[in-house]
């Protein structure tokens, strides 16, 4: 299938690793130009894109910089691709959760969202573009010692909705992509250690049992990568405004 995504402008944000890395493979393999906006340059993403920025989004500049940096560098933007995010805190109970806590969950899961799309409206509203949030499955499913996150993903993916209900009938379309567990460092490596734990296959080989998974194994990065590119593709004019599971089937009796 041709996504007809050749010479088309898109941002990343986390894109160093993870689940952003794989979007920005996907759509560079497409022929899109992608900058790659990332905390930490990565020798990975160096080799999938020549556009890349070292940006913290948390930062209250940090999106506008970046969205910024891609609109100069490719003289406009087709697609912005949300992706940072993730715990800013050890997993803990809500008592132990201060004000900072919910802070620094807020500046990163959803404010440097909003930070990057008022930045790059303009310039998709020019171009009729598409906006992928990509948000968790713990938007739907609140869990104990996860409450910030699940909380920030649940506004992130309220906040999709309400984008694509001001500026879908002006052409620009916004989705988010929810998924399960995904195979990445956030299990692998938590700690970035220069090497994994012992134990640490074993650990990794009992979650998907244990997380009740359909499919009995993690997803992959790739899995979710080839979702938020098909919706970032426009060869799907009738999807904006939805919550989009990948999930392994975790959300299955909800």
């Amino acid at each position: 299938m041709d996504l007809k995504l050749q010479g088309k402008r898109a941002v990343v944000t986390g894109a160093g690793r993870g689940i952003g890395l794989a979007v920005t493979r996907a759509l560079t393999a497409e022929g899109a130009h992608v900058m790659g906006g990332t905390r930490s340059e990565s020798a990975a993403l160096r080799e999938v894109t020549p556009h890349t920025m070292e940006v913290d989004l948390a930062t209250p500049d940090g999106p506008a910089r970046l969205v910024g940096r891609a609109v100069d560098t490719f003289g406009g933007l087709d697609i912005l691709v949300n992706n940072v995010g993730g715990r800013t805190t050890p997993a803990t109970g809500f008592l132990e959760l201060a004000d900072e806590d919910w802070r620094a969950s807020f500046d990163l899961n959803l404010l440097s969202t909003v930070r990057a799309v008022r930045t790059a409206l303009p310039a998709l509203l020019e171009s009729r573009g598409a906006i992928v949030n990509v948000g968790s499955v713990n938007a739907q499913l609140p869990l104990p010692f996860l409450t910030e996150y699940g909380a920030m993903k649940a506004a992130l993916a309220n906040l999709a909705k309400a984008l694509s209900e001001e500026f879908g009938p002006r052409g620009v379309r916004v989705n988010t992509v929810s998924p399960g567990p995904v195979l990445t460092d956030a299990w692998i490596n938590p700690h970035r250690l220069e090497r994994p734990a012992p134990g640490t296959e074993e650990r990794l080989a009992a979650v998907p049992g244990r997380m009740r998974l359909t499919t009995g194994a993690f997803i992959d990065p790739e899995e979710v990568a080839v979702m938020v590119v098909l919706l970032a593709s426009g060869r799907l004019p009738g999807a904006t405004g939805g919550d989009w599971l990948i999930d392994a089937g975790m959300l299955k009796s909800l």
